[in-house]
């Protein structure tokens, strides 16, 4: 991390124990690195919120362009819809009584119209 190499690190002991004297020198070495390790939490601790951070602006924008598409394939169904009733209504118009077509929808209330039996009988003959 800092680039220091083992023989710098004995000479930094070296002037340590000197300056603080070998009562001391126990309890700076542990305060010393537990509040190291602090650090190092704290600095493990923020890259792990940058990475969150991170990874919540994909999914962000990852359900943008889900919904974009979703949109997308919402308006192209409508689109499609709207054209088959169009099509729909338009043989309607040419199927409906008074247009001179041959095939006429069933009257209202569903049932075909009867035939009348006289009708039929002067055909036969």
């Amino acid at each position: 991390m800092f680039d220091i190499g083992f023989s710098e690190m004995i000479v930094v002991a070296v002037v340590a124990l000197v300056v603080i004297g070998p009562e001391k020198l126990p309890k700076v070495a542990r305060t010393l690195g537990y509040l190291v390790g602090r650090m190092q939490r704290y600095v493990n601790d923020v890259k792990a919120d940058i990475n969150r951070e991170m990874e919540l602006e994909e999914l962000r924008k990852l359900k943008d362009e889900f919904q974009r598409s979703a949109q997308d394939f919402e308006q192209t169904i409508h689109g499609e819809l709207q054209q088959a009733r169009s099509e729909v209504q338009a043989v309607a118009d040419r199927l409906t009584p008074g247009s001179g077509s041959e095939l006429q929808p069933p009257a209202a209330g569903g049932k075909e119209p009867e035939h009348d039996a006289s009708a039929s009988a002067g055909k036969a003959s």
